[in-house]
């Protein structure tokens, strides 16, 4: 699957975005109102040029003691991003994204202009349903065609309390 196809792709909002030199206490106010844990940095063209997120003002404003009053977004942005395009495929994203350990890609278009923001919670929405279809398919192969959901549940659920026994004692 295409991230473009993907239902919350097209039913995104628009980005929210700042140039460089906006001050982060201004940026980080936007970032509030809208309840966005980032805030995407672009060039007059709209071309992403970084983004500051929440651990960057946690880290490089806060934790150095910075002034956010006049501390530049162009200061504290993360520069060193992966950039998507709406045709990309979906699954190959979330495997970076999770390997990577970073939640947010921006999507861009022909030209790299910004189109929309895709976090890891998009992409695994879309995951879950497909892994526990694949899941069950694979029961069925295996323990026959009258295995129910309910018995799938239950081994799931044995198998995680033997693993959280296992790193427990493991780990005393």
């Amino acid at each position: 699957m295409k991230i473009r196809d993907r239902a919350e792709y097209a039913s995104k909002p628009r980005p929210l975005t700042t140039t460089p030199d906006q001050l982060v206490v201004d940026a980080a106010q936007a970032m509030s109102a809208k309840n966005y844990g980032s805030i995407i940095v672009v060039d007059p063209d709209t071309r992403v040029i970084g983004m500051m997120t929440e651990r960057d003002i946690l880290r490089r404003v806060v934790a150095e003691r910075r002034d956010p009053m006049t501390t530049r977004v162009g200061e504290v942005m993360t520069t060193e991003l992966r950039l998507a395009r709406a045709d990309d495929d979906l699954v190959g994203w979330l495997r970076i994204m999770s390997n990577e350990r970073f939640r947010r890609l921006p999507i861009v278009d022909a030209d790299d202009r910004l189109v929309a923001v895709m976090t890891q919670g998009d992409f695994v929405s879309y995951t879950w349903p497909e892994l526990l279809g694949q899941a069950k398919n694979m029961a069925k192969a295996t323990f026959g065609p009258d295995l129910s959901m309910a018995f799938m549940v239950i081994g799931l659920l044995i198998y995680t309390v033997a693993i959280i026994v296992a790193v427990a004692i493991f780990a005393t």
